[in-house]
């Protein structure tokens, strides 16, 4: 059977097609909901849910940060908190992280972390 063609990218999204594109279960989805107020799709009659772009990006976002990049549930959060939903430059912490068996000790990863973070604070004149 032939593939249907493919949205555009500017399109609405269901949950379904949303878990398709991310490969994950659409609980998965309905959990992140729950877990990042950034995230919002819009619910019609029946609580149908369909994702604007901007929902489609960070679930993409959120996605990767779970599961390629190691975060937790927490640290997603705070860096969403923090960054905020739009930003681009949403990547890792300074060195390894402990997903992705590296094997830098917690305790480096976190001195570099902070190392980071005060010369972002040193940079910021406000």
């Amino acid at each position: 059977m032939a593939e249907a063609p493919r949205k555009s990218d500017q399109a609405f999204r269901t949950i379904g097609e949303l878990a398709d594109e991310l490969a994950v279960p659409q609980h998965i989805l309905r959990y992140w909901e729950t877990r990042f107020p950034q995230l919002r799709p819009l619910q019609r009659a029946g609580n149908r849910r369909y994702y604007r772009p901007a929902d489609v990006t960070l679930a993409h976002r959120i996605h990767r940060l779970l599961n390629q990049d190691g975060y937790t549930i927490r640290g997603v959060q705070q860096l969403l908190a923090g960054n905020g939903a739009d930003s681009e430059d949403l990547v890792a912490p300074v060195g390894t992280t402990p997903a992705s068996g590296q094997g830098v000790s917690a305790a480096e990863e976190l001195r570099a972390i902070r190392r980071s973070l005060k010369d972002a604070l040193d940079r910021d004149p406000g």
